[in-house]
């Protein structure tokens, strides 16, 4: 304990600069802290339900309350939305299920969650084939910001692996449409993409022929990721030493089974924090669907703020969605770690076993 405290005392104020600095930020600290407390905590309204019961002063937490159903679910019919929650247990028992080390035939499990969940997600909350149908329209909140980012990268990862590979192809016609497609993409605002993929997509279609506006967001904001994941995933492949290419000829090894078995692992795995951070400006960006009126948890957030019940309640709901957006980017950031470091520490263990 004593040297622990000799570690931090060292850090701290290990001089006079670094000892006036330091009390200079617990100060600023404490100066905003302590009434940001007070408003969210200490003076804050919980119990009530209307604005009527906000009259301690403090932040009124009843609005969040009452609005809670619809920053989750959005407009989402409050009998269907067992729907939403099954999707999440599905999906949350998935991951879990992936994520367990020992468990048998997991790659199997792996390729059967791929191929199943996406259409599994669609029809639950979509319905048809059995299920009342359910507007896009209608879909909203916290389930449309998952929704988007969740469709939006199951698609760019691919289409990000195999721009990269394409970038990096020998055949000029492959490399050429490569580097047109990322460069157009990166080149243009998210916002612009949004605009045209909801606005022009409709009127270049066919007659006759129309998609979904939701379909049309995911699909836009699917271009602009997979175009920074081949970037990031380029990174990783010319981090890759050219003995691995020797060794895996040396082998007999053709180039899709060398880029599949040796090459493409680790490259992604040196990827993997930049992937992770393009997937969190993705999760941050499905805000910018608000401008073609898609509701994300945002949206709905704001459009609660025009209720003349609880006008001016902007603070609560504000405060409430960024807290949602930091607990989910923050748990991505670390999950992302640690899918960094296992793999490292076992290639370590590799190592020194040599």
């Amino acid at each position: 304990m004593s040297a622990r405290l000799n570690i931090w005392r060292a850090r701290l104020f290990s001089g006079p600069l670094t000892s006036l600095v330091t009390i200079a930020i617990f100060a600023l600290i404490v100066a905003i802290g302590w009434p940001l407390l007070r408003w969210a905590v200490l003076n804050a309204d919980v119990s009530g339900a209307t604005r009527a019961d906000c009259t301690s002063g403090g932040a009124c937490w009843v609005f969040v309350k009452q609005r809670f159903g619809q920053f989750m679910y959005g407009f989402y019919p409050v009998d269907q939305r067992w729907r939403i929650d099954l999707w999440a247990i599905v999906s949350i028992a998935s991951v879990a299920l992936l994520l367990w080390k020992n468990m048998p035939r997991r790659g199997w499990f792996a390729l059967v969650v791929i191929l199943i969940w996406p259409p599994l997600g669609v029809w639950l909350l979509g319905g048809g084939f059995g299920l009342q149908p359910i507007e896009t329209r209608q879909w909203g909140g916290l389930t449309l910001t998952m929704f988007l980012a969740i469709y939006a990268g199951l698609i760019a990862i691919p289409l990000g692996i195999l721009l990269a590979l394409g970038r990096q192809s020998r055949l000029p016609v492959v490399r050429l449409i490569s580097i047109i497609f990322i460069e157009f993409w990166r080149g243009v605002p998210i916002i612009a993409v949004i605009f045209l993929a909801s606005l022009l997509l409709p009127l270049i279609m066919p007659s006759g022929v129309g998609v979904d506006r939701l379909a049309r967001a995911v699909i836009g904001l699917a271009f602009v990721i997979s175009a920074y994941m081949a970037e990031a995933v380029r990174g990783g492949l010319q981090a890759i030493p050219t003995g691995q290419h020797e060794a895996a000829k040396a082998l007999g090894l053709n180039y899709w089974k060398a880029t599949g078995f040796i090459i493409l692992p680790q490259a992604l795995r040196i990827s993997l924090p930049a992937m992770t951070n393009e997937f969190i400006a993705l999760f941050k960006n499905t805000t910018l669907v608000l401008v073609v009126s898609i509701l994300d948890l945002l949206g709905v957030a704001q459009a609660s703020l025009a209720d003349p019940s609880w006008v001016g309640y902007s603070m609560e709901a504000y405060a409430f969605t960024g807290l949602i957006y930091w607990l989910i980017c923050f748990a991505l950031s670390r999950f992302a770690k640690s899918l960094e470091t296992n793999p490292g520490q076992s290639r370590h263990r590799m190592q020194d076993a040599q």
